[in-house]
């Protein structure tokens, strides 16, 4: 009986062990169950990370964006280099200052020793009194006449004097609005009360000028030059105002031909080498700069 109850005893026994190590070997492993929620904690984390914004990111491509200077002194904190002010100068440097300053001195003395040997050579081209005096002595009797190697111009309504209109100033208005005119006797005496038979042709006078009287008198129509000629508010005669010209440009060796009164080529071409020198048109007749500048104005 005994024996009985000890093998009935230790079969008990044995069924109990069989059957607690079978629960254990159904728990779960605490280990994988505490390990289990971190994987799955941080597969929860890693979405949130890849929908929301990369601060870091962001603030290093904004530095980059807003930062207007690579290099930077380390010791400015950024709150001192964002209040420096950014000042603007157009102050030159004191070279190129310099350099710009002695430029304009010597365009400004450039300009004056210019001046001083235009005024210069403008005294040097006037006669003296005593010169003017002998020359216009010489012609008060002069008349011009008919010169049959110069060839006389014709009359066409629609001539305007070539250049005329790039000649600024009121002491070429004549020139610049100058147009032939044909009239008979009667209209040119009701409009004009001062007319001469000059140098082979007729001419009226009008404000300083004498002009072809086209159409005056066919039989004396010889105009070596068509347009006006400069006077003088006295109206002396053209002829010899001409003559006075020619005399004073064969004093300075610009003319080569006769003293003849007559505007012809050659004494045109040498007004105009006369008025290019001087700095004035070169209208290549006798108008009231050139009469000026010459001594013979007045």
């Amino acid at each position: 009986m005994l024996k009985l109850i000890a093998i009935l005893t230790g079969c008990s026994l044995t069924l109990a062990v069989s059957v607690h190590a079978a629960e254990q070997t159904d728990q779960p492993n605490p280990k994988k169950q505490s390990q289990k929620p971190k994987t799955v904690q941080k597969q929860q984390f890693t979405p949130k990370q890849q929908t929301g914004p990369n601060t870091h990111v962001q603030k290093l491509q904004t530095q980059h964006v807003n930062r207007p200077v690579t290099n930077v002194n380390p010791n400015v904190s950024k709150k001192q280099f964002q209040k420096t002010p950014v000042t603007k100068t157009n102050t030159l440097p004191a070279v190129q200052s310099n350099k710009i300053q002695k430029n304009k001195q010597q365009l400004q003395t450039n300009n004056q020793q210019q001046l001083q040997t235009n005024n210069q050579q403008l005294q040097k081209n006037k006669l003296n009194k005593q010169a003017i005096q002998k020359i216009r002595a010489q012609h008060v009797n002069f008349r011009a006449q008919r010169n049959s190697s110069i060839v006389s111009a014709q009359f066409n309504q629609n001539y305007r004097i070539q250049g005329a209109q790039n000649w600024s100033g009121a002491q070429y208005n004549a020139f610049r609005s100058y147009q032939p005119q044909w009239h008979d006797q009667g209209w040119w005496r009701s409009h004009h009360r001062r007319l001469s038979l000059i140098g082979g042709g007729w001419y009226y006078w009008d404000a300083g000028y004498w002009y072809p009287a086209w159409g005056y008198d066919e039989a004396a129509a010889y105009y070596p030059y068509d347009g006006p000629i400069y006077s003088g508010p006295s109206a002396r005669p053209f002829d010899q105002v001409v003559a006075d010209v020619q005399s004073a440009l064969q004093e300075q060796g610009l003319y080569q031909g006769e003293v003849d009164g007559l505007l012809g080529p050659l004494t045109r071409q040498a007004l105009a080498q006369y008025q290019s020198a001087n700095g004035l048109y070169a209208t290549e007749t006798i108008d009231q700069p050139t009469l000026a500048s010459l001594g013979l104005a007045g």
